[in-house]
């Protein structure tokens, strides 16, 4: 969401040519890491069954950089892309944004780039948990990370109930004539074998299986996007040309309609483009150091210090930053509370409105078309009783009713 928001951004400030460049950078790093999922879901459907509650949730993964090291580094760099590390596809893309966005309003700098720190933070988390520290599916209360709020691996990954199916058998393939059915299991050293012993911390040793790397039907594709997202960048690269400033992007839109273009006198020099790629570094790389301090593996340097107490001595200090955290949290894990904002402020009036449109349908407009019609039932029941299936009755009640007509109509 947050590249659709970063378009729209672009949309709004008038820089149409960095939104449509972004949607194509985006896209190829976006397809690369949707693919790289569906790698890792393959992956581990042996393992946990076919669930999506299990083959989906990175709570029981962990580690996979040792059994799928093609998938893992392709996701690597598509998550490289996406958080704007140069010279990766996304990285021009957002610069730019970036770029008009300070230059529009501070207020809208401001939000675009907290937004690419953001995303540099999440798209990283999921790498490290999926990819970094241990295998966690044969643990299930077995954590590479510390047991905290803040370490929290997944918002929506239940517990697993029941023990990992150990007797899966998994079907072996001939190799075949054709490159997309060729097995590949062998493409590292661990992942020779596909059922290995495992010694838990009970001392009871287990016979697991582990995860393996897809077939070439499915990374072939990957390393296809791999390319694309390396190379796609550099079609909205500005280049200086005897004319003036070029990019090959620029002739699929009209000049005249992107504001920052007619705003500029000269193509723009090199030290204020490497002021721009630097800031929009720092801020990728600061959300991928706070990701990997947060969820990088329990044994590395980082995961090693407490920077709150390194800080924070005192007891009511270290209370403060502790509810701090706790705050911090609760707001993340509810969303930002928008869902709850929006539920009690739009759909309790919406539902109050049609609450009230259904009672003055039913209980008006129904009302007034049953009432008519049982009116007249009633009447009709009442009428049919006064004839008794004689002529003269009926021409003395006609009468009648013509003789009150007629003293009406004349008087």
């Amino acid at each position: 969401m947050s590249q659709l928001g970063y378009m729209m951004l672009a949309l709004g400030i008038g820089s149409y040519q960095a939104a449509l460049f972004h949607l194509i950078t985006h896209a190829y790093s976006k397809a690369l890491l949707f693919l790289g999922s569906g790698s890792v879901i393959h992956s581990m459907e042996p393992l946990v069954g076919y669930s999506p509650d299990k083959s989906q949730n990175m709570v029981l993964m962990g580690g996979l950089r040792k059994y799928i090291p093609i998938t893992r580094t392709c996701f690597l760099w598509g998550t490289l892309s996406l958080c704007g590390i140069p010279p990766l596809a996304c990285f021009w893309s957002k610069d730019e944004i970036l770029s008009h966005s300070w230059l529009y309003s501070p207020f809208f700098g401001i939000i675009a780039s907290f937004t690419a720190g953001l995303t540099a933070f999440y798209m990283f988390r999921i790498y490290l948990l999926t990819f970094d520290g241990y295998l966690r599916v044969h643990f299930q209360n077995y954590s590479s990370t510390k047991e905290d709020s803040l370490y929290s691996i997944s918002l929506w990954g239940k517990r697993i109930s029941k023990g990992v199916n150990r007797d899966f058998v998994l079907s072996t393939t001939k190799s075949g004539v054709s490159f997309f059915s060729q097995n590949i299991s062998k493409i590292h050293v661990n992942t020779g074998n596909r059922i290995g012993s495992f010694s838990t911390s009970l001392g009871a040793k287990n016979t697991f299986v582990y995860p393996q790397e897809p077939g070439n039907t499915m990374l072939f594709p990957l390393l296809i996007l791999l390319l694309c997202t390396l190379f796609i960048g550099s079609i909205g690269i500005r280049f200086d040309n005897e004319i003036g400033e070029f990019a090959i992007l620029s002739k699929w839109l009209t000049p005249s309609i992107d504001f920052f273009q007619e705003s500029s006198n000269s193509s723009i020099n090199s030290y204020e483009f490497i002021t721009n790629a630097i800031s929009s570094l720092s801020l990728a790389i600061f959300g991928l150091f706070i990701a990997y301090i947060f969820y990088g593996s329990a044994y590395s340097f980082f995961q090693s210090l407490d920077l709150i107490n390194s800080f924070v001595k005192k007891g009511p200090k270290k209370f403060f930053f502790h509810q701090l955290k706790k705050k911090i949290y609760s707001w993340s894990y509810n969303r930002g509370y928008i869902d709850i904002f929006y539920t009690r402020t739009f759909n309790s009036g919406i539902r109050g409105l049609t609450e009230l449109t259904q009672f003055f349908d039913k209980g008006v407009i129904d009302g007034i078309i049953n009432g008519i019609g049982l009116a007249s039932f009633c009447i009709g029941e009442e009428i049919k009783y006064v004839g008794g299936g004689r002529i003269s009755s009926y021409l003395f009640f006609f009468l009648c009713y013509v003789s009150v007509f007629l003293f009406f109509f004349i008087s």
